[in-house]
């Protein structure tokens, strides 16, 4: 049962009015931060032929042998429902070349394989499947490797390509726009690796975005496009502490910008939030935990581990987007389907209902609670229409025999904080804005108690 809570706002001193100097997302960042939760399906050839390698050139399994008879994009979205993901993104192309949709830029293609004899489009069954299941999508749009023409990191041609550098740039154009065209609007595009810009020989990918997908969130993106987001450094589910969502420079993809450090920095020009992404499947498995492999069902993480990456993903400010493997069959692992429903109903379970919460602005937010409470984390919010504002605070309860006691404290809050602390029997809770930019304003101060 949740207890009522009094807040209680003072105003602080010494802070910048309201957006005077804050830098702020626009409304496509604020819909993304507010998601949370999104996965991202990787399917390609390593699924039937484990022991390709993409950088040796000329070895591409034939499309023939690409044949998902079962596959089923109902049933991803099923998946990522339980898990209670609010948007999927999809490889549509990976380090092979071969692409999950009709291009027509190459033979190396689903029009070329066995499965719907050649008339299929994975793509567009993912994207409808996500209109279906009500979950936004998005497209992993890998123009850094492709082992079907000889291209790796950025997207440079290396020596025996088939194709030189101006016709790669030509591809990659007319892919992306067949991409970015075909299949409706799209919540998120990938850039795994980013993507060559035009000095560096690649193609003008900022202008396509903006007239193709113009409200898209671009992870890894060109340089000086509205909505993008950063990778947070590792793919094991742990931001930086702090994480800001402001940044020095908006992406260092196209080898032009850089980026100074992971954490971002308060004062810093750009808004451009970290996405945490990790696997289902442990680390160690096939292909980093991306890709399916025979036999590995079992290799996934507990329940436990995964709760620890949820709290330090998306209780650090970053959405969480959590790798779930497509197998031989086309569909989600039952193994896989079941671990990640477990994990979505461990969120919901520890997460969704606080026991009381509050709102507020100022320096000091006072909850009171009509009974005593037996706590061990919380979750702070900023209203980040209005920027990250508070940049240190702390704590402070009331414990049953009176004392002030310091339970947690850290730096930035941003869209989502999740504080974790030795277990406490508390009366009252006070957020201590210690150092802002302006005036805080706290969206949501919640507190739980301690699981059974």
């Amino acid at each position: 049962m949740m207890l009522a809570a009094v807040a209680m706002a003072v105003t602080v001193a010494g802070c910048m009015e309201d957006n005077d100097g804050v830098v702020c997302p626009n409304k496509v960042q604020q819909e993304w931060a507010e998601a949370e939760i999104g996965v991202l399906l990787h399917l390609d050839m390593p699924v039937f032929h484990p022991e390709y390698n993409h950088r040796q050139y000329g070895t591409h399994p034939d499309p023939s042998t690409f044949n998902p008879t079962e596959l089923n994009t109902d049933q991803w979205m099923e998946a990522a429902r339980k898990l209670g993901a609010k948007y999927a993104v999809l490889t549509a192309k990976h380090g092979s070349g071969f692409t999950l949709w009709p291009t027509k830029t190459h033979d190396y293609n689903v029009s070329r394989c066995p499965w719907k004899e050649g008339k299929g489009d994975i793509v567009a069954d993912f994207v409808a499947s996500c209109h279906k299941y009500g979950i936004k999508p998005g497209i992993y749009a890998n123009m850094s490797t492709n082992g079907y023409l000889w291209v790796d990191n950025p997207g440079v041609i290396q020596p025996g390509s088939p194709i030189t550098q101006e016709e790669y740039a030509s591809i990659m154009e007319r892919q992306l726009t067949e991409l970015w065209s075909n299949y409706g609007p799209l919540f998120e595009v990938w850039f795994d690796g980013g993507i060559l810009s035009p000095v560096q020989g690649g193609t003008d990918a900022l202008a396509l975005l903006r007239r193709l997908q113009p409200n898209a969130i671009a992870f890894q993106g060109p340089y000086g496009y509205e909505n993008l987001i950063r990778w947070v450094g590792n793919e094991v589910g742990t931001a930086p502490d702090p994480c800001w969502a402001a940044a020095d420079s908006t992406t260092n993809s196209d080898g032009v910008q850089v980026v100074t450090g992971l954490n971002g920095r308060p004062d810093a020009p750009f808004w451009c939030p970290g996405e945490s992404d990790f696997t289902l499947r442990l680390q160690q498995s096939f292909g980093g935990g991306w890709m399916w492999h025979e036999g590995q069902d079992s290799m996934l993480y507990s329940v436990d581990e995964l709760m620890r990456k949820y709290e330090t993903s998306v209780g650090r400010n970053t959405n969480m987007l959590l790798g779930l493997v497509i197998d031989n069959r086309g569909l989600v692992p039952d193994a896989d389907v079941e671990r990640a429903a477990e994990f979505g109903q461990a969120i919901k379970q520890r997460y969704g209902s606080p026991t009381a919460k509050t709102k507020g602005r100022g320096k000091r937010i006072e909850m009171k609670l009509e009974e005593p409470l037996r706590t061990d984390r919380l979750v702070l919010q900023e209203d980040i229409a209005k920027g990250e504002r508070v940049l240190e605070w702390h704590v402070e309860a009331t414990t049953m025999g009176g004392k002030t006691i310091t339970l947690c404290q850290g730096t930035n809050i941003g869209h989502k904080r999740i504080a974790t602390f030795e277990p406490a029997e508390v009366t009252s809770l006070t957020l201590i804005a210690d150092s802002c930019k302006a005036q805080p304003i706290i969206k949501n101060m919640a507190v739980f108690s301690v699981n059974p």
